[in-house]
């Protein structure tokens, strides 16, 4: 099928961009020009919705989807077709799968992978809550938005086990590295056979690998029949022994042996995920904000400073406020204040009741609308470290020029939005130009001309740039660094540090 890019469906939605294709349809990055917002849209093969039982299931994973109102379900917003071709209009991710974060880390954190599983079974939970069996759960059917949380999309061949029909007896649907037993022969599956995918998902998350490898799906298929999953312990030492167990009892092949409910596994899931945190100390990643959800029975697992933090931050906020007039005290002596982990900004301007606004330490992101491989993504977190003495650059343009881009640059994100009144940029290559501009709530605009608002120039940027920023009181997500020229006899912008006030 040739793509459609471009193509405005039914007068509202219009198809920018390709971002996914399977044998019954393909995805589409869109704009719904009725509420001006992203929006994702799954359009069916022309060619396949003339096949009766094809377009049946691709309405079915419409009418399921549209049950869902969960916040680890992609939702569905609307459907509808245009000339002849259905089409589904999902709610838009930003992000990536979780199949992709896991080929960029290998092995994930161990909380982390707990916390990713507790999230996708919650969703799952709620599908089965609605007689909703996925049948096809794995991590590229996971979607990691910019926050890190879990949304379970792709309900393609979700079966709703109140109808009957469209699966031949016999017929195995699914990906075959977390086939469940009795999919894989073909049988009747309910609600386990998601919990054992679920299972071999957070063995991949691990250990960084499928348990099973083979010539083909149909190896690979029968291993999940025959064979036992290998040992989590031996390629994850650091696990605990109670987290072997959960993933061993969700990839039991016997069903009277599986967990037999999402709850259960559910349950167990948040009880390792309180061990495992209490053996490491910390959390890190989406396992804190998961933390956060986990029921009293859970928490009392956790050590004593994550199970009370309001004590401790009411604390820390009185050692904070001694520590404050110290630093106020020294800021009269000199410009340059301490830099902490976070980039709270310490050395506070000069223009009167300015506060500053505390930046995540991942939250910055490269901004390269034109195309190309980005602005040295992995960098840009850099710029939010507190250390000046990292940095974060531009691509490398030969000649000086942004070859025919109108522009790049790095924003970072402020949760929750705010009105910021100033922002200090600072360089170790001097001259550029460019701007700052401003996104409200929601996900980081496309392109310059959508979504963004100018708020100032920047005309020669010094090593320290400081702007006034007037947003008209409007609460604001999304800060850009915008680039469009470089500096004299220079080939690209380095900056260090991004810092705002209110």
């Amino acid at each position: 099928m040739s793509s459609q890019v471009g193509t405005l469906l039914n007068g509202r939605y219009r198809l920018d961009a390709q971002i996914g294709a399977g044998g019954m349809s393909t995805v589409y990055r869109a704009f719904d020009t009725v509420l001006e917002r992203q929006v994702a849209i799954k359009l069916m093969h022309r060619e396949i919705a003339s096949d009766s039982d094809q377009l049946e299931r691709f309405r079915r994973e419409a009418r399921a989807v549209a049950q869902l109102n969960h916040p680890h379900v992609v939702g569905v917003i609307d459907a509808g077709e245009d000339d002849g071709t259905p089409y589904i209009v999902f709610e838009y991710v930003e992000g990536e799968t979780l199949k992709d974060r896991i080929r960029r880390y290998g092995r994930l954190p161990v909380g982390e992978a707990v916390a990713y599983a507790i999230e996708i079974a919650r969703a799952l939970g709620a599908a089965h809550d609605h007689q909703i069996v996925h049948r096809d759960v794995k991590p590229q059917n996971v979607l990691i938005d910019e926050e890190g949380t879990a949304k379970v999309t792709d309900f393609g061949i979700a079966r709703s086990l109140t109808e009957e029909g469209l699966t031949a007896d016999g017929r195995v649907l699914g990906t075959t590295d977390y086939v469940s037993p009795e999919q894989a022969l073909g049988q009747d599956v309910g609600p386990q056979s998601d919990l054992y995918s679920l299972g071999v998902v957070l063995f991949e998350m691990l250990t960084g690998d499928v348990p099973f490898h083979g010539e083909n799906q149909v190896a690979v298929a029968m291993k999940h029949v025959r064979e036992e999953l290998p040992d989590v312990l031996m390629r994850r030492p650091e696990a605990s022994s109670t987290l072997a167990s959960v993933v061993d009892r969700a990839t039991a092949k016997e069903l009277d042996r599986r967990y037999q409910s999402d709850r259960d596994l559910i349950t167990d899931l948040e009880e390792v995920l309180a061990i495992e945190t209490a053996r490491s100390g910390q959390a890190t990643g989406e396992a804190t904000a998961v933390i956060r959800t986990l029921p009293p029975s859970a928490r009392r697992r956790l050590p004593l400073r994550m199970r009370h933090p309001v004590r401790l931050l009411v604390a820390l906020a009185l050692v904070g406020a001694a520590v404050a007039v110290a630093l106020i005290l020294l800021a009269n002596r000199t410009e340059r204040g301490a830099q902490g982990t976070r980039n709270v900004p310490s050395g506070a301007p000069k223009s009167a009741n300015l506060v500053p606004i505390s930046l995540g330490q991942s939250a910055a992101k490269d901004y390269d609308p034109a195309g190309g491989d980005g602005e040295h993504p992995l960098q840009a977190k850099l710029v939010v470290d507190g250390q000046s003495g990292t940095s974060w650059s531009t691509e490398t343009y030969e000649g000086g020029v942004l070859n025919n881009k109108p522009g790049v640059g790095i924003y970072v994100i402020a949760d929750p939005a705010v009105a910021a009144r100033q922002i200090q940029i600072a360089t170790s290559t001097k001259g550029w130009g460019g701007a700052v501009y401003a996104a409200p709530a929601g996900a980081a605009p496309k392109s310059i001309e959508s979504g963004w608002a100018k708020i100032v120039d920047i005309k020669n940027a010094k090593a320290t740039t400081r702007l006034s920023l007037d947003t008209g009181h409007n609460p604001y997500r999304y800060y850009l660094v915008w680039i469009t020229k470089l500096p004299p006899g220079g080939d690209k912008v380095s900056i260090s540090e991004i810092r705002l006030w209110r």
